[in-house]
């Protein structure tokens, strides 16, 4: 199928997929700046990006200044961009669509407070499992690409692993079935034989691992919580440097544990009640 503008003239942005699908080039270029312009936290200049992105660096000032137009980027002192009014407009209403309830959070916060560790929530969003929450830690740790909103590469993640474990066999089989299991590191699985292995050392453990599997020198302890059905909703993770890993993975395990043990029972009772400790006072609701 060839896409015309008006007066029969062919449209190079757009590309046909099959039927009367098309995809606009151009749009997908410029959601693609928005998003490296949003990870770049005040540091993208068109030629980092035009490198990063695999585009022309005159495209890439082309559609700068478009957004830059509508107000979705601004241009910092210097000739660096960031987000604008209108990107974090945007930003702001995903988090109120997609972002944990108050409760779920809170136990989140608990999760960062005992553990003084970057801390993640992801639950359900639309048939993926969405990163909704990040807390960082004390410690310097940044895992790239790796922020609220992120759905990919499920079979790298602790976060996912530990609610894939928990679902029927049939449906982690059609979520992958001819899926390539991307090999980002030298430990990521990226069979799915081996994957079904692990899911179920994870449902017998209580909880998933990712030991350097989705980014080198990190580790991540993740544990699922559960809607009144028993299917997985969610889960809580925490995340350091490989370095801390062994001396802290036995006490991470059991935080993570506890945060998804709160989170069901809040699901289940619509309470969120955290258990005394032996030779302390009584439980108490938050």
């Amino acid at each position: 199928m060839t896409v015309s503008k008006p007066g029969g003239t062919e449209d190079p942005s757009a590309e046909p997929v099959s039927g009367e699908a098309t995809v606009l080039q151009t749009l997908a270029r410029g959601l693609g700046v928005l998003e490296a312009v949003a990870e770049g936290n005040g540091t993208a200049t068109p030629k980092t990006l035009a490198r990063q992105l695999g585009i022309k660096q005159s495209t890439c000032y082309h559609l700068l200044r478009t957004l830059r137009a509508d107000g979705y980027v601004v241009r910092l002192p210097g000739g660096n961009f960031d987000i604008g009014p209108r990107g974090s407009t945007l930003g702001k209403h995903l988090s109120a669509r997609t972002g944990p309830a108050p409760e779920i959070s809170a136990i989140l916060t608990r999760l960062h407070n005992k553990t003084r560790e970057t801390s993640y929530v992801c639950g359900w969003y639309h048939g993926t499992i969405l990163m909704q929450q990040v807390l960082h830690g004390l410690h310097s740790l940044t895992v790239k690409n790796l922020d609220v909103g992120y759905v990919g590469n499920m079979h790298a993640r602790a976060s996912c692993l530990a609610v894939l474990a928990h679902l029927p066999a049939s449906q982690v089989a059609t979520m992958f079935d001819g899926t390539p299991l991307t090999k980002l590191t030298a430990n990521t699985i990226s069979d799915f034989n081996e994957l079904t292995n692990e899911l179920e050392t994870i449902r017998r453990r209580g909880y998933a691992l990712d030991i350097e599997a989705f980014a080198e020198d990190v580790c991540c302890v993740s544990a699922p919580f559960f809607d009144p059905s028993g299917t997985p909703a969610g889960s809580f993770s925490v995340s350091v440097p490989v370095s801390r890993f062994q001396q802290t993975r036995t006490a991470l395990s059991t935080e993570v544990r506890e945060a998804g043990a709160l989170a069901t029972n809040l699901l289940k009772t619509g309470r969120l009640v955290i258990t005394a400790a032996p030779n302390s006072p009584e439980s108490r609701s938050l």
